[in-house]
């Protein structure tokens, strides 16, 4: 199987040299969920998890929740409620979400609020390595002890402010050296939560949390590391900093795979923006298994633009192929690889997950089926078989 790295900007074979394959995906900040965005990275990456464990290989998948965060804190105090209620509220409604669209629950799902051992932890390690600097009660990573800083997003030192300042980051915080620092702990305003760190009561910074998590639950490397693609930079390569200057160990990811952005009326799909296609709302007009067909229909490294034509037409999809997957079906007869559709839906899967071409595969056999046509050497009911089988790597059950 192919996978396009980020970090090396091709594709490169995916190599598992040891079991389970071990999966860490960012997971949402709870505070405005479930929209189309979200739903297409979780969408890959359980497809990415499914065609795992179909080949055989055993998986762990840790998907985070960063509820303790800027962003929750400001959208609390915009509703008047306390931070962790709107997180609680705003996680279930994703989980629900995600269920609907048949979305398997990770294997492990932390919270930040609950790792600040572990935060603290990585905090002193980096503190005691000269990595990090306290500030009036804040404590700092100061990137430029770290010369691979940028190693993943290829940003010119020049380029990342801007970025940085677009994505949380604070150039004018006076207590910082450099513009560029990142924050490990900070200072708790009266009404946020505060935990006790030798730094003086506080709450940690955003990009500490998903090391943390990582290396509690995944050891010290991860064989797939993902999310979308707005998280390259700063995030996860802040994450890098950090994980490896904290153990010592090369690489922290083996495989860096981002999910492209959701476009709409040509801005990008986005809780700023305001521009938002929320789950909820589709799942009361359409199938939730035609909005996952509708997602996978997308390469999952190519942007795309938002329109309700393709959900009408996914559905009309869908019942294509539930027609075909009617009645009896007997075991297939030979291993899918040995079947001429079911070779072209894996190696279409195996060339970085190109769920549209294997899409393509099945509709074209569905269409056989419906109309009396069905692969060499196989009965109508054997072919049912098959496409039931593929379908359910898709995720999308007939």
């Amino acid at each position: 199987m192919l996978l396009y790295d980020t970090k090396t900007r091709r594709k490169e074979e995916f190599k598992a040299i040891r079991e389970p394959v071990t999966l860490y995906v960012c997971g949402i900040t709870p505070y405005d969920t479930t929209h189309l965005g979200h739903a297409f990275t979780y969408v890959f990456y359980d497809t990415l998890i499914r065609y795992l464990r179909y080949q055989g290989h055993q998986t762990r998948y840790v998907q985070n929740v960063t509820d303790v965060d800027d962003d929750i804190m400001r959208k609390s105090r915009e509703l008047g409620v306390r931070w962790d209620e709107l997180a609680d509220e705003q996680t279930r409604v994703f989980q629900r979400d995600m269920a609907a669209l048949n979305i398997l629950p990770p294997d492990v799902y932390p919270h930040a609020s609950q790792e600040i051992d572990k935060i603290l932890e990585i905090n002193q390690a980096l503190v005691d390595k000269g990595y990090a600097y306290q500030s009036d009660g804040n404590l700092y990573f100061s990137a430029n002890s770290y010369p691979s800083y940028g190693q993943l997003s290829h940003l010119r030192q020049a380029a990342m402010l801007p970025i940085a300042n677009e994505r949380g980051n604070n150039p004018n915080d006076p207590f910082k050296r450099d513009p560029l620092d990142f924050v490990l702990w900070q200072q708790s305003r009266p009404d946020e939560p505060a935990w006790e760190s030798p730094w003086g009561p506080g709450r940690p910074g955003w990009h500490i949390e998903c090391s943390a998590m990582s290396l509690r639950y995944l050891g010290d490397t991860i064989d797939i590391h993902g999310g979308g693609e707005d998280l390259i930079f700063p995030h996860h390569e802040s994450e890098i900093a950090q994980s490896v200057n904290f153990t010592g160990v090369q690489p922290f990811v083996r495989y860096w795979v981002h999910t492209a952005m959701v476009y709409m009326g040509g801005q990008k799909m986005s809780k700023s923006l305001g521009n938002l296609v929320m789950v909820r709302k589709l799942r009361k007009q359409y199938d939730p298994a035609a909005i996952r067909l509708a997602l996978l229909s997308h390469i999952h490294t190519e942007r795309w633009s938002y329109s309700e034509e393709e959900l009408v037409e996914s559905a009309k999809l869908l019942n294509i192929f539930r027609q075909a997957a009617e009645g009896e079906v007997e075991p297939l007869p030979a291993p899918v690889r040995d079947t001429e559709d079911g070779g072209l839906f894996l190696e279409a899967m195996d060339d970085d997950l190109d769920t549209p071409r294997a899409i393509g595969v099945l509709t074209e056999m569905a269409q056989n089926i419906r109309f009396g046509g069905k692969e060499p050497g196989m009965t109508n009911s054997e072919c049912r078989a098959l496409l039931t089988e593929l379908m359910a790597v898709l995720g999308v059950q007939l």
